[in-house]
């Protein structure tokens, strides 16, 4: 039953993207990616359940694998595509309605969206590293062309920006799978077991310390890159702002969270090789202090509220990555806070992409007012930009909060003020663009709009839930935090 699970959660999805290749009418289309995103995501949160309950799930010969990290980057997945494909289904109804999406256009959508969702659940069910290594290159060719679901000369290039620099990061995690494959020259173990990561980590100790050591740079670089850590993130805010607003969604969302997820399942083989996480924890807190000094930098000058999202996912990415780098209870709080920051920045993404199609544009100027002209969405759009810069009682204040909290644990006071500095900067300078489109004068009276009780779900929803994690944690939530935390030997 388990191994139907997993098996279930690669073919529904895959099945789903086949069937919108087939289907001629775009509405229809976009029903069907919806319904696949919606039936595989219930078997992942089915597959997580069971195994926060009974333990790892194995099949395939040990090839495919969840075990709780696994199972809880899978849940923030569920949630993040079945709000994607719900929205989807209207955020391109209006573009039907106005004729400026063609039934191919939906067709495109519809499959690559669903196999993006397989190709990602194979990167989270890969017990061979070398097998999700291919789940993340699936994942960039194929979320590649959903940049430019509308063919401009501007989503053109940031399609090719998107595919050569992450193409040359995922080349990077390739010369790293292969260094650790080197470094188990001692294990003498078969073909097929060689990658096996519950392999290595069982004997982790016999590992060659240098060779696993050059193949986490490489891996942190590779898969750095993909996951938008600064100064490696030249390709996203270019990305964000010219996708579609689902697929803006799915990339900050999740995208970039399992690209990091790929770099954690090296820190146990590391910490075993050598006896110490220090090597691996120094590096990871050095890239998510750069990529927050560097979000700041951009944050304060943006024009575009797609691209100040995209930098706020280079901020929030950071932050994750340094509260991994401080270990402890540093790792339980990036672990929550990969989830604050998946529902707030997916919900952020909604809001632009409705505000985008009834102003004609994404130039935060021209949304002025968009609290009392664009209900629900631009009162939606405030809270989440209030979220992502850490106002309580929001999640991602306690999540950030638990962050400074292991740096200070830890006596590393210096990342504790360079995270404090760099934060009061995004603060200040995303606050000053909140409160302009949310009050500022209106330019000029937006296209009509008629929201249904989807959109107010899809709007407030996100953000009552942000509220409600600020103030209160779920214990089975907690559990499956602290569950996911000891696969990387941290925790409260």
């Amino acid at each position: 039953m388990q191994a139907l699970l997993l098996w279930g959660m690669l073919l529904v999805p895959m099945a789903a993207g086949g069937a919108c290749l087939l289907i001629p009418s775009a509405r229809r289309v976009l029903d069907v990616a919806a319904a696949g995103v919606i039936a595989s995501s219930a078997l992942c949160a089915g597959a997580a359940a069971f195994v926060f309950a009974r333990g790892p799930i194995f099949s395939a010969g040990g090839w495919l694998f969840l075990d709780a990290l696994s199972a809880y980057h899978m849940l923030v997945m569920a949630l993040v595509f079945s709000l994607s494909g719900l929205y989807a289904r209207g955020y391109f109804a209006h573009e039907l309605d106005a004729g400026e999406l063609a039934p191919a256009q939906a067709r495109q959508f519809g499959a690559l969206f669903c196999t993006s969702l397989a190709s990602m659940v194979l990167v989270l069910v890969s017990n061979n590293l070398g097998v999700m290594w291919i789940g993340i290159e699936a994942t960039t060719l194929l979320t590649a062309f959903l940049i430019c679901v509308h063919v401009t000369p501007t989503s053109l290039e940031a399609m090719w920006k998107y595919l050569l620099v992450c193409s040359v990061g995922v080349a990077f995690a390739f010369l790293g799978t292969l260094l650790t494959g080197a470094s188990a020259h001692r294990l003498h173990l078969s073909t097929s077991d060689a990658l096996l990561w519950t392999r290595l980590r069982a004997e982790a100790s016999v590992l060659d310390p240098l060779s696993i050591k050059a193949a986490f740079i490489f891996v942190l670089v590779g898969y750095g890159t993909k996951a938008g850590l600064a100064p490696m993130h030249t390709w996203l805010p270019d990305a964000h702002s010219q996708a579609p607003a689902p697929v803006s969604a799915i990339f900050s969302g999740f995208m970039l969270n399992a690209a990091l997820y790929c770099v954690l399942r090296y820190l146990p083989l590391v910490e075993g090789a050598t006896g110490s996480p220090s090597f691996c924890l120094d590096l990871l807190a050095a890239f998510g202090l750069v990529s927050i000094v560097v979000s700041a930098a951009f944050i304060v000058f943006q024009h575009d509220v797609k691209r100040l999202l995209a930098y706020h996912s280079v901020e929030h990415l950071g932050i994750v990555t340094l509260g991994f780098g401080l270990g402890g209870v540093g790792t339980f709080a990036a672990l929550f806070h990969t989830l604050n920051h998946s529902v707030c920045k997916t919900l952020a993404f909604f809001c632009a992409g409705r505000l985008g199609q009834r102003h004609g544009t994404h130039d935060m100027e021209a949304l002025s007012g968009t609290l009392r002209t664009a209900p629900p969405w631009g009162g939606a759009l405030f809270g989440s930009l209030l979220a992502l810069i850490g106002v309580a009682p929001f999640a991602l204040f306690m999540s950030e909060l638990q962050i400074l909290r292991a740096a200070v644990d830890g006596r590393s006071f210096w990342t504790l003020g360079i995270f404090l500095a760099g934060g009061t900067i995004i603060f200040l300078g995303a606050l000053r663009h909140a409160v302009a489109m949310a009050w500022g004068e209106p330019h000029a009276a937006p296209a009509p709009d008629h929201p249904g009780a989807l959109d107010r779900f899809l709007a407030w929803g996100p953000l009552a839930l942000l509220l409600v994690l600020g103030v209160w944690m779920p214990p089975p939530l907690g559990d499956a935090l602290r569950q996911a935390a000891m696969v990387l030997g941290g925790g409260p």
